[in-house]
């Protein structure tokens, strides 16, 4: 195997993937002290990033599952649960930690982090594309590898980052306002970025 293909491989995921590990935090530390929410975290964000390869692979030979200008409205979808989840902050906001509501949310559920995982990641495929058209099939097999490999390393990094005292204190105490607000901004970003709705 062409190391140096891994090598370009994994900084085109690091470069279009940075982000994420915010995102990823915040999801950890919504998870945090439900069981079975950091196994639905992982779950997610490989279903959301085995649909963003699934695309740009199939964008790569031809196929167009998704028209470039469908793109930018994949915003609606974190901006949807962004504005869900300020809902359950405002709906809750009285609770002030009611550990029996904390158990009812039980943390992130995996098709909200892939949905947000595809979305934040629909301008990656424009990037991925050409790329992997260039590569051919080993080449392509050789990003896909990396990148699902890369996608645990993520993962790690989310966690260890949201498990920091600092940092786990931090998320603890504001993670349930951080999360929609990225989230919702995310979304909008995603949208005007494209010119979604003639933004």
């Amino acid at each position: 195997m062409n190391l140096g293909i891994i090598g370009q491989a994994a900084g085109l995921f690091a470069v279009t993937n940075i982000d994420d590990i915010l995102i990823l935090s915040l999801f950890f530390a919504q998870g945090a002290g439900h069981s079975g929410s950091a196994g639905r975290i992982i779950l997610g964000q490989y279903l959301g990033f085995a649909a963003i390869l699934t695309v740009a692979i199939a964008a790569a030979f031809g196929a167009t599952f998704l028209p470039e200008s469908a793109i930018p409205y994949l915003g609606l979808l974190p901006l949807a649960l962004g504005i869900k989840a300020a809902w359950q902050v405002w709906k809750h906001r009285s609770d002030d930690g009611d550990e029996e509501t904390e158990a009812k949310t039980g943390g992130p559920r995996a098709l909200e982090v892939a949905a947000v995982t595809f979305a934040n990641g629909g301008d990656n495929i424009g990037v991925y594309v050409p790329v992997f058209a260039t590569a051919g099939i080993s080449g392509m097999t050789v990003y896909a590898i990396v990148f699902l490999v890369l996608v645990a390393a993520w993962c790690f990094a989310g966690r260890h980052f949201a498990t920091r005292p600092v940092i786990a204190k931090g998320l603890s105490r504001w993670g349930h306002v951080l999360l929609p607000a990225v989230l919702i901004a995310i979304g909008l970003l995603i949208l005007i970025e494209g010119g979604a709705f003639g933004l």
